[in-house]
């Protein structure tokens, strides 16, 4: 099963081992990109060496009787871009952006990603969310994720926890045991 190699997706390599209030004059965006273009900008955020996140997931996919594997965008048409204002203007050069949308609630944003990476990089297998559920605040208190807050959405046997990224209303979700999950208010 061929796997189409995985490309730099965040910039720099520990974008989120700073706290939020390291970022100076710089602030997020999200921006919202023309189709099939958030790895090309990336790519482009990269060379320039503005900071950016670009959440990608593995997908498998047969073509022609094969099982391919590749690394596709959590949020089709979004890449997170924290720049200041001259980093932002070289993004819109592009012509890859369709708008610049800024962010309110800086700290959010910041946390809400945060807690995406460290997700994906746990290994477990994670699905994008469209639509987020209501469901009970929880925390994750034990294994690798220990500590992550987020919505649980009730699953047969497990539960579906969710991080939510709330300033473009999606998420990301792991099926995850019911011991493994404390209510927030405990």
């Amino acid at each position: 099963m061929p796997v189409l190699s995985m490309e730099e997706n965040i910039y720099p390599v520990n974008l989120f081992e700073h706290a939020a209030g390291e970022a100076g004059e710089r602030c997020w965006y999200a921006l919202h990109t023309k189709p099939r273009q958030e790895k090309a900008l990336a790519r482009q955020m990269l060379e320039a060496r503005v900071p950016f996140y670009l959440p990608l997931i593995r997908q498998k996919t047969v073509v022609r009787g094969r099982l391919l594997q590749s690394h596709v965008p959590l949020f089709g048409g979004y890449l997170f871009l924290l720049a200041d204002r001259e980093e932002r203007v070289t993004a819109l050069a592009t012509q890859r952006v369709v708008r610049s949308l800024q962010v309110p609630r800086q700290d959010d944003l910041w946390r809400d990603l945060a807690q995406v990476e460290r997700l994906i990089s746990s290994g477990l297998p994670v699905t994008p969310e469209q639509k987020l559920y209501p469901g009970k605040a929880v925390t994750i208190r034990t294994g690798p994720l220990a500590g992550l807050k987020g919505k649980i959405v009730r699953e047969v046997s497990r539960r579906r926890f969710v991080v939510q990224v709330d300033f473009i209303q999606q998420g990301v979700s792991a099926l995850l045991e019911e011991y493994m999950l404390a209510p927030v208010n405990e």
